[in-house]
């Protein structure tokens, strides 16, 4: 099989062009300095949380806290077609449950299901393989929950993306159910960062200089290993992946290696390219769009693949 290729994204209006505008200035302005490789980890963790305070959350969506195999987890949602665990982003140095709120209550309400985000260890605290180890946990405490593979799913953005691959793998490796689907959200897939560009027209947050930091922290000498870097890891009789990313962003190379080697292999995946979008901009449902379609292709996705 092969994975497919679109361009995507909602029809464009001159109300949505200002709109887009708007949001990328905004993330110049109060994401960006979150990313500054001369930082303290607190201080990136810190900035990162006021900063999603600016985004909107569905209202109206649950929340509650639970423990699932001793990991702290975030449950979003009470939706009856399914559950998706859920790994956020933040370069598995920074992000929580919290930050990433405007996408998994979108996520949740738009696809009826319940969508469980993993608070997972984080860097430097906690290097590789902890944050894996914690997604792992959780997903099968989920399978000894009584919840069928079926209508199981994975999903993750940026490191997160990356964590939700690299868990996919492992899954393979040790037997257990393998989920309906997976969904990569501009996914961090290699942490060697050797064909990583320095710089991208556009790129609104993201810079070389902190990734080298943050891979660093997570995974030191294990960067071009498949447990921090999926990308090569094996990637055959995955099940089903969605790929999504922006035009405009440092790690779009990362999806397009990943759609070239699923080439040739039993995984069935379409990759869907976001023109003059950039990193995470599905955080922006309810306001933007494109994020919104997004979303709605994501819950086509896994309304497409759950299993009876």
């Amino acid at each position: 099989m092969s994975c497919s290729r679109e361009l995507s994204g909602a029809a464009p209006s001159p109300s949505q062009t200002l709109v887009a505008a708007l949001l990328r200035g905004a993330l110049t302005a109060l994401v960006k300095p979150a990313f500054n490789p001369r930082r303290g980890v607190v201080f990136q963790r810190r900035w990162l949380s006021a900063a999603a305070r600016v985004a909107l959350p569905a209202r109206g969506v649950p929340r509650r806290r639970a423990h699932f195999a001793g990991v702290p987890v975030e449950m979003v949602g009470d939706g009856r077609a399914g559950c998706v665990l859920y790994l956020h982003g933040g370069g598995y140095l920074s992000g929580s449950p919290a930050t990433h709120r405007a996408l998994t209550t979108h996520l949740a309400r738009r696809s009826d299901t319940t969508v469980v985000v993993a608070d997972y260890r984080r860097a430097p605290e906690h290097p590789c393989p902890a944050a894996l180890d914690d997604a792992l946990a959780v997903y099968r405490r989920l399978l000894d929950n009584d919840h069928a593979p079926g209508r199981l799913a994975l999903a993750g953005d940026s490191a997160g993306g990356g964590l939700a691959l690299a868990l996919l793998q492992r899954i393979n490796n040790e037997g257990l159910p393998a989920p309906a689907s997976a969904i990569l959200i501009s996914p961090w897939l290699d942490l060697s960062l050797r064909q990583t560009p320095a710089w991208v027209p556009g790129e609104a947050m993201l810079n070389l200089h902190w990734l080298e930091k943050a891979a660093e922290a997570y995974a030191s000498g294990q960067r071009d290993q498949a447990g921090a870097s999926p990308l090569f890891g094996d990637c055959d009789n995955l099940p089903p992946l969605l790929i999504q990313s922006g035009g405009d962003e440092i790690l779009r190379g990362d999806s397009e290696r990943l759609a070239d080697a699923l080439a040739g292999t039993r995984t069935r995946a379409r990759y869907q390219l976001y023109p003059d979008r950039w990193h995470v901009f599905q955080l922006h449902a309810g306001v933007l769009a494109d994020a919104d379609h997004a979303i709605d292709e994501m819950r086509d996705f896994l309304n497409h693949h759950w299993q009876a």
